[in-house]
């Protein structure tokens, strides 16, 4: 039942995007970063930025977390959505930095977190997780301390530069 709520959940997520994208500019981002959770996990996958004006921005993304549990190489999915925040005014340099505040799943746990973000590229975030039931990945739990640095780089930028 569960896999089954989950995929009601992403598809709903889908097709709602698609009639955000009519009223927010949607920029594609490939990210590339490191996840502590419990362990040391590489980061690689995709987001979507939505912003109506650039005092609040909203993301969403997959991405594969991989690294060795237990001497065992894994791979993990990863869901997140986050909102990044400024609401400061008259800067010479348009939002610099922003507050960030979201979550990310994966099959294995659940994690709030907060943080900070330069210029919506680069995230450092924090939080908690809370492991999914009595998921395990090669027999460890995935509780505790998240901590996540991750660079996201605009597919526009990648375009540009091999011109």
């Amino acid at each position: 039942m569960m896999n089954f709520r989950t995929a009601i959940a992403i598809l709903s997520l889908f097709f709602l995007s698609t009639l955000v994208k009519a009223q927010y500019t949607m920029h594609k981002m490939i990210s590339v970063g490191y996840t502590y959770q419990n362990q040391s996990f590489g980061e690689v996958g995709g987001k979507l930025l939505f912003l109506k004006n650039d005092d609040v921005i909203y993301r969403i993304g997959g991405s594969a977390l991989m690294g060795s549990v237990d001497s065992r190489f894994a791979i993990m999915p990863k869901l997140q959505a986050d909102v990044l925040l400024n609401f400061e005014k008259n800067v010479d340099f348009y939002h610099s930095y922003y507050f960030l505040a979201g979550v990310e799943g994966t099959s294995k746990y659940v994690a709030p977190k907060i943080g900070v973000t330069l210029f919506g590229m680069l995230d450092l975030t924090g939080g908690y997780a809370f492991p999914v039931g009595e998921a395990r990945l090669n027999g460890k739990e995935l509780k505790g301390l998240n901590i996540n640095l991750t660079l996201n780089i605009p597919t526009v930028f990648i375009h540009d530069m091999f011109k």
